[in-house]
């Protein structure tokens, strides 16, 4: 049996391995506009807006004992408004 003792002494040494890289990032704000274009269309269209108009006429009938008056059923007498103006 040999002791540990009884050997001689050995020099230690190092032995390194490739070494490996490590990266510690480290993040500062930087002002960056970004710039979004909007582009407006004024698009024109024609669009109809009815106006009512309306046409009046106005009649007389005359209906008894009217002279050249042949009654509300028969023939009817009419007479413009300009005419019972004058």
């Amino acid at each position: 049996m040999i002791y540990v003792s009884d050997h001689p002494k050995c020099n230690s040494k190092a032995v390194f391995d490739p070494p490996q890289t490590v990266f510690e990032d480290y993040y500062h704000p930087q002002h960056v506009d970004v710039v979004h274009q909007v582009q407006v269309i004024r698009r024109h269209h024609c669009v109809p807006v009815y106006h009512h108009k309306t046409s009046v006429s106005v009649k007389d009938v005359y209906c008894g004992d009217f002279e050249g008056a042949e009654g509300c059923e028969g023939g009817v007498r009419t007479s413009s408004w300009r005419n019972k103006r004058r």
